[in-house]
């Protein structure tokens, strides 16, 4: 069946969003904007198969004011493992410098992944149907955004900030995006999962906002800083 190369659009927003910069690792300081790698769990959230396809975001419109609270949380110092953790010993209270009241528009291209390019483990927990195409997730994907389904809820950076969204199967008479230019520095892309799944490494890129509009380039572009 034909690829179309269609782009998808979800529109969404949230009271609270933290988008962690890396660089900063004793007190939650957000970037700007949202990053490239937390528009692409949103999609993942309503439909992912992690062999047969993967999201490729390319745009992301800034539809409110960029506007900054702080908060103080409460966060537990250790990882769960084979022994158990005492709240109260390990509990931390850190300040977060987060956004607030955030909407964005975020557009990603559904990049099916052929059955000869996939990698022999893909064939032991995934096999795939005589109907294997990139028209059966297109389907997919669409049905299940517009009737409002996700296999996990939509958060915004962290997941105690769940975001609300819906499906934008048109894009005439659109809110506006935010009218502003803003050089945003060096942002977290992703992180390369294809190299190393079980240790990945960060992908970063220069990002600009014109009139409101981030232009994300392809993962195997050169802006993409490896």
């Amino acid at each position: 069946m034909e690829y179309t190369d269609k782009e998808y659009c979800l529109e969404v927003w949230g009271d609270w969003a933290c988008f962690t910069r890396p660089e900063l690792k004793v007190e939650r300081v957000s970037y700007d904007v949202i990053t490239p790698s937390a528009a692409r769990a949103i999609f993942e959230a309503i439909l992912f198969k992690r062999y047969a396809m993967r999201w490729q975001i390319t745009k992301i419109e800034v539809i409110n004011p960029i506007k900054w609270t702080t908060i103080r949380r409460n966060e537990v110092g250790a990882v769960a493992g084979k022994s158990p953790i005492y709240i109260e010993d390990k509990r931390q209270q850190k300040n977060s410098l987060l956004l607030k009241d955030v909407r964005y528009r975020i557009y990603a291209k559904l990049v099916f992944i052929p059955v000869k390019n996939r990698s022999k483990e893909a064939f032991g927990k995934h096999q795939p149907g005589n109907d294997e195409n990139p028209m059966k997730y297109y389907q997919m994907f669409e049905r299940r955004a517009s009737q409002g389904q996700c296999f996990t809820q939509p958060y915004l950076g962290c997941r105690e900030f769940s975001a609300s969204w819906k499906y934008i199967d048109t894009t005439e008479d659109l809110t506006s995006p935010l009218n502003e230019d803003r050089d945003l520095g060096v942002m977290l892309y992703d992180m390369d999962f294809d190299k190393n799944p079980k240790n990945p490494d960060a992908m970063f890129y220069r990002a600009k906002m014109e009139q409101g509009v981030i232009v994300v380039p392809n993962k195997d572009s050169e802006e993409v800083l490896r």
